[in-house]
């Protein structure tokens, strides 16, 4: 088996402010999606991305926010352990990203020995 790291990628709204219930549903649809490929022995780990950032360019260069100069946003990851790309792939779907109209971008984890 090998890692593959699928990476979140939605539009970025400053409009978005759901109601705790929806926070609690969107919430709950991230577990029940993340449980369901635990439940399969693929789960390697998870994290949310916040919104507070800086990005530094090949010239010292400072930016603020990591999302300076795209409309899209990566709001966070999972690694995952899959045979090959397509067998992630598959694991992709029912992603919460994608129920909202977002991406998820699907890399292979270089491993250097």
């Amino acid at each position: 088996m090998k890692e593959f790291m699928m990476i979140f990628r939605n539009e970025k709204s400053n409009n978005l402010k759901p109601s705790p219930e929806q926070m609690q549903s969107m919430v709950k649809q991230w577990q029940d999606w993340i449980g369901g490929i635990a439940a399969q022995g693929k789960f390697i780990s998870t994290n949310a991305l916040g919104f507070e950032g800086k990005t530094v360019d090949s010239k010292g260069v400072i930016t603020d926010g990591p999302y300076a100069e795209i409309k899209e946003i990566v709001g966070g990851y999972i690694i995952v352990k899959a045979k090959n790309l397509d067998d992630a792939v598959k694991l992709s779907e029912g992603c919460p990203t994608l129920l909202r109209g977002g991406k998820v971008e699907i890399r292979d984890v270089m491993v250097f020995n």
